[in-house]
């Protein structure tokens, strides 16, 4: 089979011989007139915690300034993708660069004054230098307005064909400083891509990066595909395709671009999800009329039921340590939501609500569970606690399905299905836990089925 051609996952490997930390200015100066290097791993200039308190940040966001790594070309582009992703996380606001001061950069130091006028809390600054070979040197600091301090300087080294994720790793590295924990920029988004009328649609297995860039198709469409899934410590996807006469679950290797079933069980094998240590599957069989949730192991053996056929049990995902299941059932008469322990013992049902509960997805936080809700007023992507408690919707639409967090658990995405007049659109879209910052991505088909994957490592 031919070989697919990804973006490297090491990063490692993108960054050549490493990302080498850089002074504040007047520290390096000291640093070489001491005959120092200037690159060697140091503290932040400064001292102590830079990270800004923000407090209320998806009301207010926080104003940031980023200056233009370069006029053109790559470095422009750098520029751009760093803005995008902080602009788009809703927690931050890039100033508009035509508001600058000039000439607010002294001596590589910034003139203090200018950016408080512009009420920036923090500045970033950085520079795109061509080494030959294809090989590209990006240096980026972060500075905390309100401290006049350098927070970050880090100097990477990477091929020219990888700019995109290293404007992500910086982005990631803003964010962390300043919001406390780590950002989702250097993250995949496996989907399923639809194309064709709505009667007869081709259904593709795709990846792309969290924004819709880099947008690769897997698998050619001969068979359809459905329900992608992430495994979190390998390259690894599984989905369920209909390549024989029922659906059956497969593992997709992302180096080699191989497949193979892993889930050949039952009538049918459907919404597939990996254990938080990518060594097994969780997965639902359908027999007589029922369907139970299993584990198998990732070549296809020891499959062990966790419930019985009794009732419809699908769609299982664990929570973040793998001590627990939620899944949705009929149990009860209709869909509702349950959660078990990982060895199927003690079930307790967590949705009451006046509507069905569907497609359960625990937040990497450990924090929520999202889901599909669907009553009289039509679908909505809604979170709750484990236990079901503090319920609400974040969003509605004539079809809103399949949620899925990023890798801080901050953001969702789903799809949205909208009427047409030739049927209906399907449209990846993100949104805030809190239901706020509602965007698409965009993709190069209609889309659905996210599967948000873990940071790049």
């Amino acid at each position: 089979m031919k070989r697919l051609i990804l973006p490297p996952f090491s990063r490692r490997r993108i960054l050549g011989t490493g990302a080498a930390t850089l002074l504040a200015p007047s520290a390096m100066a000291q640093s070489l007139l001491s005959g120092g290097n200037a690159a060697a791993p140091a503290a932040p200039a400064g001292g102590g915690s830079q990270t800004i308190n923000v407090s209320g940040a998806q009301n207010a966001p926080i104003p940031i300034a980023i200056m233009s790594f370069g006029d053109a070309g790559t470095a422009a582009q750098i520029t751009q993708v760093i803005t995008d992703d902080l602009n788009h996380c809703g927690l931050f606001r890039a100033i508009d660069p035509s508001s600058f001061v000039p000439n607010s950069i002294n001596n590589g130091t910034p003139v203090w004054q200018n950016w408080s006028i512009l009420g920036a809390q923090g500045l970033v600054t950085g520079s795109v230098q061509d080494q030959g070979n294809g090989q590209l040197r990006v240096e980026f600091r972060l500075w905390n307005v309100q401290q006049q301090a350098q927070v970050q300087g880090t100097a990477y080294t990477t091929t020219a064909a990888n700019w995109r994720r290293i404007a992500h790793i910086i982005a990631d590295a803003v964010y962390q400083q300043m919001i406390g924990e780590k950002g989702y920029f250097d993250s995949r988004v496996a989907y399923i891509s639809e194309a064709g009328p709505v009667t007869s649609r081709v259904r593709r297995l795709a990846v792309m990066d969290y924004d819709g860039a880099n947008n690769q198709f897997l698998t050619d469409g001969a068979s359809m595909a459905l329900s992608p899934q992430y495994n979190p410590t390998r390259q690894q996807l599984a989905f369920v395709s209909f390549r024989g006469q029922n659906p059956r679950v497969y593992l997709f290797d992302l180096q080699t671009g191989q497949q193979r079933v892993v889930g050949a069980f039952g009538e049918m094998t459907i919404g597939p999800r990996f254990a938080p240590d990518g060594n097994s599957l969780l997965m639902s069989v359908s027999q007589n009329g029922g369907a139970a949730i299993v584990t198998v192991g990732l070549d296809g053996k020891g499959m062990t039921p966790l419930t019985d056929y009794s009732s419809i049990n699908v769609t299982p995902c664990y929570s973040p340590d793998g001590s627990q299941i939620v899944f949705n059932s009929d149990r009860d008469g209709n869909q509702q939501l349950f959660v078990m322990n990982a060895d199927g013992s003690n079930v307790k049902r967590i949705s009451f609500g006046p509507g069905r509960y569907a497609e359960p997805c625990w937040s990497p936080r450990g924090d929520y569970i999202a889901y599909t809700f669907w009553g009289e007023g039509g679908f909505a992507i809604g979170v709750m606690a484990p236990d079901g408690s503090g319920e609400r919707i974040l969003t509605q639409g004539f079809l809103v399905e399949g949620a899925t967090f990023c890798p801080n658990g901050r953001v969702i995405m789903f799809y949205r299905q909208t009427p047409t007049g030739s049927g209906h659109d399907s449209r990846l879209v993100t949104i805030g836990v809190d239901g706020f910052n509602e965007r698409l991505v965009d993709t190069p088909t209609y889309a659905s089925d996210p599967a948000w994957g873990p940071l790049l490592t």
